[in-house]
C-alpha cells in the first residue's frame, strides 16, 4: 500500500513531469473508482495541471479551477508514459482504472492489481470536499507532529498502538508497512495500549514516527514512480521480512496473520520474547 513518504515521491514527482501541460482527455477505465460525477471528469479537459500535493495518503492534483483527488489504497499506482497510448480505454478490462492525457503525448495510468477496486477517485473544488481528506488526523511531518500532540492522542485512546498508527483519523498517513517500522524502531509491541505508555515510550515513538518517515521522504525524494516500490522493499527492517533475522538483534522476525493483512515483529526487540499467535484465532502464545 502506498503511503506517507511514496505518495510525497508521487506528487513531487508528477509536479515535475506534469507541471504546465494541457490535459487532453481523462479515460475512466473502471466505472468503481470515480466516487463523484459532478463535475465530469470532462471538466478537467483543457486546463493545465499545475501541481500535485499530498494530504495524507491522499493524491491531491491540480488541474486549473479544479481538483483531481486520488487514492491508492492497497494495491493502486500511478505509472508515467512518455508515450501514452492512444488506444482507446476498454471499460472493465485488465488493471487499468483511470489514464490522465496530457500535451505532447505524454500522461499516466492509475492502476489497481487484484480484484478488489478499492482505488477512487474524486474531481472536486477542493480536496476537503472528500469525506476521507476532511477527517484526516495531523500529519507527522508537514508541520512536524508535536510531542505533546502525540501523547494526546495516545493518551485519549484505548486501542493498541497498531490501531492507533493506522487510524488515519488520528494520525494521517501510516499505513500497515510504516507502522510495523515506527513500532520496531520504538521497541513497542503493536498490542500495548496506547495509553499505558510511559512518558519515556510516548518519546521513543515520537522519535521514531517522525524520524523513519522523514527518513523515507528523503530516500524517496528524485526518485521516478517505478522505482518507489523498490526502494520501500529494501528499506524495511521488519514489515515482509518474516523468517528473516531481525537486523538489530539477529532475532527471526514474526508475523501475525489478521483477516485480510499481515503485520511482522521481533519478539527480542519489541515483546519481550513473547510470541503472538494468529489473531484470527484470538489467542496469544507464551
Amino acid at each position: 500500500m502506498p503511503e506517507l513518504p511514496e505518495v510525497q515521491a508521487l506528487a513531487e514527482f508528477l509536479t515535475a513531469q506534469a507541471g504546465g501541460r494541457t490535459v487532453e482527455r481523462v479515460d475512466v477505465a473502471a466505472l468503481s473508482v470515480l466516487k463523484t460525477y459532478d463535475p465530469p471528469v470532462s471538466a478537467l479537459v483543457g486546463h493545465t495541471f499545475e501541481a500535485a500535493s499530498r494530504r495524507g495518503k491522499y493524491l491531491c492534483l491540480r488541474i486549473g479551477p479544479r481538483w483531481l483527488v486520488l487514492h491508492l489504497s492497497r494495491a493502486g499506482w500511478v505509472h508515467w508514459r512518455e508515450q501514452l497510448s492512444t488506444d482507446r480505454v476498454r471499460m472493465g478490462k485488465g488493471p487499468l482504472a483511470l489514464r490522465v492525457a496530457l500535451s505532447d503525448g505524454v500522461g499516466f495510468d492509475v492502476t489497481e492489481q487484484g480484484t478488489e477496486r478499492r482505488v477512487a477517485a474524486w474531481v472536486v473544488t477542493d480536496p476537503v470536499e472528500v469525506e476521507g481528506v476532511s477527517t484526516l488526523g495531523p500529519d507527522p511531518l508537514v508541520p512536524p507532529l508535536q510531542l505533546g500532540t502525540l501523547a494526546e492522542i495516545l493518551s485519549g485512546s484505548t486501542s493498541n498502538l497498531k490501531t492507533v498508527l493506522t487510524d488515519q483519523s488520528l494520525i494521517a498517513g501510516v499505513g500497515n508497512a510504516y507502522s510495523d517500522e515506527i513500532l520496531h524502531a520504538a521497541r513497542l509491541s503493536p498490542f500495548k495500549t496506547a495509553s499505558k505508555l510511559t512518558s519515556e515510550e510516548v518519546e521513543r515513538l515520537h522519535a521514531s514516527l517522525v524520524g523513519i518517515l522523514g527518513e523515507a521522504v528523503e530516500r524517496s525524494a528524485g526518485l521516478p514512480a517505478k522505482g518507489l516500490k523498490g526502494e520501500k522493499r529494501s528499506s524495511m527492517s521488519v514489515h515482509g521480512r518474516a523468517g528473516l533475522p531481525c537486523p538489530v538483534c539477529g532475532d527471526t522476525v514474526l508475523e501475525v496473520s489478521l483477516s485480510n493483512k499481515s503485520f511482522q515483529y521481533c519478539p527480542t526487540c519489541q515483546t519481550g520474547g513473547r510470541h503472538y499467535a494468529d489473531r484470527r484465532l484470538s489467542r496469544l502464545l507464551k
